[in-house]
């Protein structure tokens, strides 16, 4: 435990999100939020988010606003 608090001992480690995860907290929204306005179910959103499948290009295109432009997706969804 000294080690530990010490700083002797651990690793420190950077998670690099997704572009759909940075999308989505770009807006604020929750998944079954963002899912919704992009028009898709919250598991292939999670599908999207965990890399486990890609979006469609049209959905991409969607992401990619989001990611860039939340306040545009807010005002055109709602």
């Amino acid at each position: 435990m000294r080690s530990i608090k010490a700083g002797k001992v651990g690793a420190v480690r950077t998670v690099e999100l997704s572009a759909v995860v940075e999308a989505r907290n770009n807006t604020g929204l929750s998944q079954p939020k963002f899912a919704e306005r992009l028009g898709v179910s919250v598991r292939t959103l999670q599908d999207w988010e965990q890399d486990r499948r890609q979006p469609s290009r049209a959905a991409a295109s969607l992401i990619k606003i989001a990611r860039q432009r939340p306040d545009a997706l807010r005002e055109v969804f709602g």
